[in-house]
């Protein structure tokens, strides 16, 4: 299966990405994905994602899922949300998302980067909010997950004892170089609230990507001080690194939740009866230990989907 060669590419990386930037278009992206055949009755279905480990890793369970409900799937891992945003709805059908995620991406790109973002802390709530952009947008999203992903900024364990930190707080007024995704600079759920909410001073962003190798390895050699991560990061006590604490709560609810272009869904509604069930069975703890198998004990994400979707039941 195609899929399997490309996604264990990722783990044969440990806890990395690819290191490329993402363009503003599908088409000119080196796809990071495959297709699988299912028995094709029900045709095909176009699933787009992020191409860190986790993203990497529900991906595949939703191509599993969807090739045993008899579609036929493609699936494409890129960089960055923008990359698949353009073609989606459209080329792609399908994308494995975080609800605060989705709906702040569609909140700035209709209002500007700097509009005031949605900021509940409760999925559903944060999906109401969003209903008006996600309905002129052409996305419905199914039930969100309890499971809970949200952004996440890191330090070494040695630099927080030196300098006695603890949460984000801890650095106002403080000069720091940051390694984060490539859309990071400007989002007020990334460096744009760091300066804003916390008053950091953010001298750099290099773009070396979400939870990336290149980003904790920036950090580790003292090239950056910060690093970008997500909360069910099972890679960080392994590497000496550290969260800091959200305590000004810049993050939103970021549930996990398949987003769905409506007019596939009109026209396939079993969609939402084949991934809503892996949306119940997934939670925070049993995420951040599938996470921690990819990254750390370096499986494949296609094997670590099979098992957890067969010991659920839902293959």
């Amino acid at each position: 299966m195609q899929l399997r060669l490309t996604l264990a590419a990722l783990a044969s990386a440990g806890a990395v990405l690819l290191a490329g930037c993402a363009g503003d278009d599908l088409a000119s992206d080196t796809p990071a994905g495959g297709s699988s055949e299912g028995s094709g009755d029900k045709g095909s279905v176009a699933i787009a994602g992020q191409s860190f480990p986790e993203a990497a890793l529900v991906a595949a369970m939703y191509d599993q899922l969807l090739t045993e409900a008899g579609y036929s799937t493609e699936v494409t891992l890129v960089d960055a949300r923008d990359a698949y945003m353009a073609d989606f709805p459209g080329n792609i059908d399908v994308v494995p998302e975080y609800v605060g995620g989705i709906v702040n991406f569609l909140n700035a790109r209709e209002n500007g980067a700097r509009a005031e973002p949605f900021t509940a802390g409760d999925g559903a709530e944060l999906v109401e909010q969003g209903g008006d952009l996600l309905t002129e947008a052409g996305i419905t999203l199914l039930e969100p997950s309890a499971a809970a992903d949200a952004n996440a900024f890191f330090v070494t364990q040695e630099f927080a004892e030196e300098n006695d930190l603890s949460t984000l707080s801890d650095l106002e007024g403080e000069s720091v170089a940051l390694a984060a995704a490539p859309d990071c600079e400007g989002r007020l759920d990334c460096e744009g609230g760091l300066s804003d909410e916390y008053g950091i001073d953010v001298t750099e962003v290099l773009p070396l990507g979400y939870a990336s190798n290149q980003t904790y390895q920036a950090v580790l050699d003292g090239e950056v001080e910060l690093g970008e991560t997500s909360t069910t990061d099972g890679t960080l006590e392994s590497q000496g690194l550290v969260v800091l604490e959200d305590d000004q709560q810049i993050q939103p609810a970021q549930n996990l939740v398949p987003a769905v272009s409506t007019e596939f869904l009109e026209a396939n509604p079993d969609v939402a009866e084949v991934l809503n069930p892996l949306m119940e069975a997934l939670t925070t703890e049993n995420l951040t230990e599938l996470n921690g198998r990819v990254a750390v004990d370096r499986e494949q994400p296609e094997d670590v989907a099979t098992d957890f979707l067969t010991e659920e039941g839902l293959l």
